[in-house]
């Protein structure tokens, strides 16, 4: 085949490094040989989807030769309705992800800025890049945002400022006080992204509803939600932001034509009736991350803290691929968090008893076969 010559591809994607998934357990055990794998790489909730989106999954399998709605037309509704807010103040995209990718395109031109923290979740950056727009990287403070800074870090070139909150992957989160401060503060042309993807599993009085609290006071903010996380629906990818409608409006014109699917809107829409279940794995969650914080500790390494979501974030003090290789050898998939910003670190997601135990012993194995130094 002819090659491609230089210069066909736009310069934004020359030396951009894209976003890196975790490896499928498949993929480690073919490559590997091992019997057992267990993942704790992604983020994804440890437990299936809800009974409710399964059944609806089933019913809507006898009409995938059809395109689905859309415009997602119930499910917006069933958000609208769910938060308080107006039908056309509701944008939904391929996860929390597609919703950002689709809010750069909206906005974003070759010059603008964009600031975060980081480390942070990186397609922040990587979707700035693409479109040629310059991203801004503030420094965290004890592992949190620190908003001050990302005020500081505001120029007139800045369209967007990301608040990860949670962040991932430290999994620390900002007051409600310094949120109140920030939004008091920020410039009038800016937009304030505020992604709170794991919202649903933080029962931290101290935790802001971005919704409730900012969107509807008048804010100039879009607050991002996915079903990816608590609802178990990650490899269904939805997700959506609460927005102006004239926002909404722009995101309609940058999200692919039907890429909800038909599952997708079904079980994300029943997933919403479980609002006991939400509950249950809310706080399965919070014990599962305090034994898997002991797991981490025991084995004698430095937990970031307090976490507030599905993940831990573990420094080791040093290039943290060695550790991650020697994990995945013993079958045990974590994140190493180059890719993040953070070189000297991995992120653990909180799974079940069984997987942390799994987890326990390989430590163990890793710990007495370690070389004396």
């Amino acid at each position: 085949m002819a090659d491609i010559p230089a210069g066909f591809v736009r310069p934004a994607l020359t030396g951009l490094t894209p976003y890196e998934p975790g490896k499928p357990v498949e993929e480690v055990q073919r490559e590997l040989g091992l019997e057992r794998v267990v993942k704790l790489a992604s983020n994804e909730g440890p437990l299936g989807p809800f009974p409710q989106a399964l059944a609806a999954m089933e019913r809507a399998a006898g009409e995938l030769n059809r395109y689905p709605d859309g415009g997602a037309y119930r499910l917006r509704t069933a958000l609208a309705e769910r938060h308080g807010v107006r039908f056309e103040e509701i944008a939904v995209g391929s996860g929390a992800d597609g919703l950002i990718d689709g809010l750069s395109q909206a906005v974003l031109d070759p010059g603008d800025e964009l600031v975060c923290g980081w480390p942070s979740f990186p397609s922040y950056v990587i979707y700035g890049l693409k479109l040629g727009a310059s991203p801004v990287r503030v420094p965290l403070r004890d592992h949190r945002y620190d908003l001050d800074a990302l005020l500081a870090a505001v120029t007139p070139r800045t369209k967007l400022v990301y608040i990860c909150h949670p962040n991932n992957p430290t999994g620390t989160m900002n007051t409600r006080a310094e949120l109140d401060d920030y939004f008091e503060r920020v410039p009038e042309h800016v937009l304030t992204v505020l992604d709170q993807a794991y919202f649903e599993y933080i029962g931290d009085p101290d935790y802001g509803d971005g919704i409730e609290e900012y969107f509807k006071s008048g804010r100039r903010v879009i607050v991002v939600r996915t079903f990816s996380k608590i609802y178990g629906l990650a490899g269904l990818r939805v997700g959506y932001g609460v927005a102006a409608a004239e926002l909404v409006t722009e995101l309609t014109k940058t999200r692919r034509a039907f890429d909800l699917t038909t599952p997708a809107q079904e079980a994300a829409l029943a997933s919403l009736s479980a609002t006991g279940e939400l509950g249950r794995r809310r706080d399965a969650n919070a014990q599962g991350r305090a034994k898997l914080e002991r797991v981490l500790r025991n084995a004698g390494y430095n937990v970031v803290g307090p976490a507030v979501g599905n993940f831990l974030y573990v420094d080791v003090g040093e290039d943290a691929q060695s550790l991650f290789d020697a994990l995945l050898r013993q079958g045990v998939i974590v994140r190493p968090l180059a890719g993040f910003g953070a070189p000297t670190a991995i992120r653990v997601t909180v799974g079940t008893s069984e997987e942390h135990a799994f987890l326990a012993d390989v430590l163990a194995r890793l710990k007495t076969t370690a070389p004396a130094s």
